[in-house]
């Protein structure tokens, strides 16, 4: 992915009407989904899954803060609250975790974007629609910033100046570090995954769940 695609996944993010740019690939996924064995895919993602006879059934899990019902085999995902159907962009991603996940358990180290799978190649897009994003928000305004992340459900991490972890889905955690200006250096921050993402997500899919958290954080302000 060059870095204008990745400035584009994260600009579509802030376009409801713009084209899902993971659903390329979300029938083949599902397709293959559906032949799988519901058992062993909710061993390797997380998930609580109940049977409804031979063939149907249903996984529960979170993903943000919302508990979701991923139907057997049809593979479509509601709010097990109010039965509201995902909005197209969580969706594709659940269909991206489970076909993906290998059931590695996260490792409680800290990433950067650049060390994902080929996330160097544009990590630069990635911190402009992010941190960058961030900064232009919050600047040196950590009280806000810790206000914004903690009405988000974010938990407090030793990491930076002030950070706060969110557990996206069953077996994958991101972080948001944010490290305070002087006179010398300008504040900053950053959007961190744990080591463990690539094993439950693609490159592509990480850049969306970062963009997401990022602009979660600025509407919580």
């Amino acid at each position: 992915m060059s870095d204008k695609k990745a400035w584009l996944l994260g600009q579509q993010l802030l376009d409801v009407a713009a084209p899902n740019p993971l659903a390329e690939r979300a029938d083949e996924i599902r397709a293959e989904l559906q032949n799988s064995t519901p058992e062993r895919v909710a061993l390797r993602t997380g998930a609580i899954y109940t049977p409804a006879g031979d063939t149907r059934g249903t996984f529960r899990l979170t993903l943000w803060d919302t508990e979701v019902l991923f139907a057997f085999p049809a593979f479509s995902a509601t709010d097990a609250h109010n039965g509201a159907e995902l909005n197209p962009f969580d969706q594709t991603m659940l269909l991206y975790y489970f076909h993906l996940s290998d059931g590695t358990p996260q490792s409680g180290t800290w990433i950067a974007f650049t060390e994902l799978p080929d996330g160097k190649f544009y990590t630069q897009a990635f911190q402009g629609y992010t941190g960058q994003a961030l900064l232009q928000t919050f600047g040196n305004d950590a009280d806000g910033f810790a206000q914004a992340a903690e009405k988000l459900g974010g938990r407090r991490e030793l990491f930076g100046n002030l950070a706060y972890s969110f557990q996206v889905l069953p077996r994958l955690a991101l972080m948001v570090a944010c490290w305070l200006g002087d006179e010398d250096f300008p504040a900053s921050y950053r959007i961190l995954f744990d080591a463990a993402a690539g094993h439950h997500l693609t490159t592509d899919a990480c850049a969306i769940l970062g963009s997401q958290l990022t602009q979660k954080i600025i509407q919580a302000k």
